[in-house]
């Protein structure tokens, strides 16, 4: 069976967006109050969502939003086609096979672009092999909430980004479900479709047999082609400076949420080496994780390394490139022997997440200064604020927000140990 989208709406011209599928909607109206480019307020989500803030007493939760802990993880016998080891995957399909949703909304794969992602309603667990993957591209998965219920869908699962889990839960209330169980990847950089093939043609001769592509966490890019060849290309020798300006939009160089803080478990690799990372942040991630039982491995998260000194670099690079200016090229004879060096003595496991999202701070903050000025109050949080301030960036007189303390905590729907119900 080849998974189809059912037919939506024409999505609402917008400013900043990444089309999440809001604008889809029978109330279009509703981005006012979903979309973390307007007025995101975390606390209060997070205080709804998990139980709780961010524990300062806890000082990777600044980094990584709120969570109860942190694992390396893989499973035992890898899905064929996966991106990784197929965590996200497997744990939709148990979610469907043991009954506690009836469908997922996720992505597949367009059948004439194995790249572009498309919007899909999942029914059965066999069918959630050809979601498998990585996509590129923009999508918007959350126009299916109101299929979904029109189908009288009442217990769903979703497996979003950041943008889209967060204008998720921004909506979750009024939306009618029962249950909404979250399954979020971490996201810090997307592009349209058509950039990306632009990309690969640059990084590999033969980018039409590309099936495989991942940015990991050694500094490393690997690439797999479909006769079987794989190729693994250092960081530094991408010509990502041969990219136009706009190859990532405004949107994606100035996004707050790369941890995708908003989900009940994060699966993601920056903080992996190796492995998947796992962010369990509240009850009911716990419940997804167990749902796999004895099919996946788990460990403690690694840390080494130092990131300071890559992140002031990455900085420099940015306000070069916030202010138009050509990035700085490192010289030719240089390159191999950084690339030898960084997966041996730069920032690795959390060090690397914790760097990432310092960057993905710094971006945000350089980026609207430039572009956006009369956005930075309302867009950048205060906990962004906090991580880019060791840096030297603080905000000016019309750019710092007001405090926004979080709401009273409301009960989290079945947050309990037990595991989801069918």
């Amino acid at each position: 069976m080849s998974l189809t989208a059912p037919p939506l709406r024409e999505a609402e011209p917008r400013g900043l967006c990444t089309d999440c599928g809001v604008s889809r909607m029978a109330d279009a109206r509703a981005c006012g109050v979903a979309c973390q480019f307007i007025k995101p307020d975390y606390p209060a989500l997070e205080a709804r969502v998990h139980g709780r803030t961010r524990d300062p007493a806890r000082p990777d939760e600044a980094y990584f939003g709120p969570f109860r802990r942190m694992v390396r993880a893989a499973l035992k016998r890898p899905a064929s086609g996966a991106q990784w080891t197929g965590i996200t995957t497997r744990i939709a399909e148990r979610l469907l096979e043991s009954g506690a949703v009836t469908a997922v909304l996720t992505m597949a794969p367009d059948p004439d672009d194995r790249w572009k992602p498309v919007p899909v309603l999942v029914t059965k667990p066999e069918h959630l092999a050809q979601c498998r993957g990585m996509r590129m591209g923009y999508a918007p998965l959350l126009a299916l909430l109101e299929p979904a219920a029109a189908a009288g869908h009442k217990r769903i699962a979703v497996v979003g980004i950041p943008c889209q889990v967060y204008a998720l839960r921004a909506l979750e209330d009024r939306l009618g479900f029962e249950d909404i169980f979250v399954i979020g990847t971490p996201c810090s950089d997307n592009t349209t479709t058509e950039n990306f093939h632009k990309f690969l043609a640059l990084v590999d001769p033969s980018p039409a047999t590309v099936t495989y592509l991942e940015f990991r966490a050694d500094y490393h890019v690997e690439i797999r082609h479909d006769d079987g060849r794989k190729r693994e290309i250092p960081f530094l020798l991408l010509p990502l400076a041969d990219l136009p300006g706009d190859f990532f939009p405004l949107t994606c160089r100035t996004c707050v949420d790369y941890t995708n803080v908003l989900a009940d478990i994060t699966v993601g690799y920056m903080g992996g080496t190796g492995a998947q990372w796992l962010i369990v942040r509240n009850a009911r991630g716990e419940a997804l994780l167990s749902l796999l039982g004895d099919e996946v491995l788990v460990e403690s998260p690694r840390d080494s390394g130092r990131r300071t000194a890559a992140v002031r670099g990455f900085m420099a690079n940015t306000e070069r490139a916030a202010g138009g200016l050509p990035l700085r090229r490192m010289p030719n004879w240089a390159r191999p022997i950084v690339a030898w060096l960084q997966p041996r003595i730069g920032p690795r496991g959390l060090e690397f997440a914790r760097a990432r999202v310092e960057m993905k701070a710094i971006e945000t903050v350089l980026h609207l200064r430039r572009q956006k000025p009369g956005m930075m109050r309302n867009m950048i949080p205060r906990h962004v604020w906090a991580l880019v301030e060791r840096y030297g960036l603080k905000p000016g007189p019309e750019e710092a927000r007001e405090s926004l303390a979080p709401p009273p905590v409301r009960a989290q729907k079945a947050a309990t140990t037990e595991g989801p119900r069918p």
